[in-house]
């Protein structure tokens, strides 16, 4: 089996091509057809929401598929925008409600709101991309965390934003060494840590989220090999429990009081 590492080369050294492959699958190809021939008579909210399919389709483009069923909700963020800082998706931490509102801009743009860039081609991309990533996560779930990473890295600007998205705190917990049970912690002390831990702007910086990713893909094969071992009895006799459990603390226990390496 390939370690996480060498798959996400494999699929981003040419990810337009990566990219292309998803698109042409029968499935992909024919939702995104869809999307494409209706989005533009769709003149309103109630258009919007009313389409299931292409609302569905928007939904899982931005990530937000497990949203789907709040149309309530989603309706609040369409209905009020982008442009007051009062607006209920600039309230919100998770920046991809902001995103979805911003593509399908009915609160400026009205009816023509289906008409842009951002909300035909632009959304059909971040499905295509989305795809791509759940596919990978079917192989590996460590790929589609790293992809997910690779593409929201940008956009973070504090940790609150890391600690508001399940996938993006489980790649930064994974590649300082810190435990899933340090999330119950106050959030404030979470946030204070990872700015202790990682200079935020370097994820501007391609090749350094680039060396964060690899520390992460790292971390988390080396994690499912304990983890694969710690299950196997034959192993487990030959290697001894106690030993492993010993070096798992220390090596955790080292990581948390080290600032990532830039």
């Amino acid at each position: 089996m390939l370690s996480t590492i060498a798959d996400y080369t494999r699929l981003t050294k040419d990810m337009g091509k990566s990219l292309t492959q998803v698109a042409k699958q029968p499935d992909v190809s024919r939702e995104t057809d869809y999307f494409l021939s209706h989005i533009g008579s769709v003149k309103s909210i109630d258009d919007f929401l009313k389409d299931y399919r292409l609302y569905s389709y928007a939904m899982k483009a931005y990530g937000l598929s497990d949203m789907t069923y709040a149309k309530a909700f989603m309706r609040k963020v369409l209905t009020e925008g982008v442009t007051s800082k009062d607006a209920f998706a600039n309230k919100l931490t998770d920046t991809r409600y902001r995103q979805f509102a911003t593509a399908f801009n009915f609160a400026a743009l009205g009816d023509k709101a289906t008409q842009t860039a951002a909300a035909t081609t632009g959304t059909a991309t971040q499905y295509v991309t989305q795809t791509m990533e759940e596919k990978a996560g079917d192989q590996n779930e460590g790929l589609r965390l790293a992809l997910y990473f690779t593409r929201k890295a940008s956009t973070i600007t504090t940790a609150y934003q890391i600690l508001a998205d399940k996938a993006l705190t489980q790649v930064v917990q994974t590649a300082l060494g810190l435990p899933a049970t340090i999330s119950s912690a106050d959030i404030d002390a979470q946030a204070k840590m990872i700015a202790s831990k990682i200079e935020l702007t370097d994820f501007q910086d391609p090749a350094k989220v680039t060396k964060f990713v690899q520390r992460f893909a790292a971390m988390w094969d080396a994690t499912q090999a304990r983890n694969d071992s710690s299950t196997n009895p034959a192993l487990v006799l030959i290697a001894g429990a106690a030993t492993s459990i010993s070096m798992d603390t220390n090596v955790l226990t080292t990581l948390q009081n080290i600032k990532f390496n830039r």
